[in-house]
């Protein structure tokens, strides 16, 4: 299972996370790219070279970058907007090839909340940022997997689902979050057992239906017998990303959420 370094956002430097992470068995890692936890731009190529140093010293690797959604919009309307957010994704492709990477996970963008953009106008801007991004991702030997989030105008696997079948391309997929899906009613389970083709990465956590969230195993509405089940029948275990963010303690969340996993029948890896 993958592990994502979220908790440590503002404690931490990403590579010091993992650092920490590793001393407790686990090897395999999400980084969220955010200032100062892990930005492309605070990174001279001198201190790239170090990291990657550190990650094969450790034995571990960074599966998946996450680009984030708050900064950037690919849907913007302003033009010199969408070009910013493709150059700040290109600077985390560009990292994502010093360090090996082989996903970098992104937003599909946001609409204003009133009086907004058309959807057809909306995608067409979307479309036109990833005719940029596409060809870069595949120069770094990587793929762009688009981000099922609530405040972005594809909030659903069925929206997400038909970016990927227009593009139709193997550089664009899915990372499917499931405390995500949930917040907005939608069935985890049943969304990852009818559209797996289009799933590369899985985000697990937890969410109550009133506030959104992404809380340990057990404590929201995920039917996390059923979830482990769908997982082991399509992505398989290798492909989930534990996104339990607790910035108390993270270890601590982190081995027992692998004992909460295990009780509901999940197989995971010793």
């Amino acid at each position: 299972m993958i592990i994502n370094t979220f908790s440590y956002l503002w404690s931490s430097t990403a590579i010091d996370a993992i650092g920490e992470l590793v001393e407790n068995g686990y090897r395999t890692f999400e980084v969220p790219v955010s200032s100062p936890h892990c930005w492309p731009d605070e990174l001279s190529n001198s201190e790239r070279s170090a990291i990657h140093a550190r990650l094969n010293d450790y034995g571990a690797r960074i599966r998946s970058l996450n680009a984030g959604g708050y900064d950037i919009n690919l849907a913007s309307p302003g033009a010199n907007m969408r070009r910013k957010s493709i150059e700040h994704i290109k600077s985390v492709i560009d990292l994502a090839a010093a360090w090996d990477v082989r996903e970098v996970v992104i937003s599909p963008g946001t609409r204003r909340p009133m009086i907004s953009p058309s959807l057809e106008k909306t995608y067409g801007w979307m479309y036109e940022s990833l005719e940029n991004l596409i060809p870069l991702a595949k120069q770094a030997g990587a793929r762009l997997l688009f981000e099922n989030t609530p405040y972005c105008f594809t909030p659903t696997i069925q929206d997400l689902a038909g970016i990927v079948n227009t593009v139709n391309d193997d550089s664009v997929k899915i990372v499917y979050d499931v405390a995500n899906a949930a917040y907005i009613g939608e069935d985890p389970v049943d969304s990852l057992l009818s559209n797996h083709g289009s799933i590369g990465l899985v985000h697990i956590s937890d969410t109550g239906m009133e506030t959104w969230g992404h809380e340990p195993i057990g404590t929201g509405v995920i039917d996390w017998n059923a979830l482990g089940k769908a997982v082991k029948a399509t992505c398989g275990v290798n492909n989930v990303v534990l996104e339990i963010i607790r910035e108390e303690n993270p270890v601590h969340e982190f081995k027992k959420a692998m004992r909460d996993l295990q009780d509901q029948g999940w197989e995971l890896e010793n």
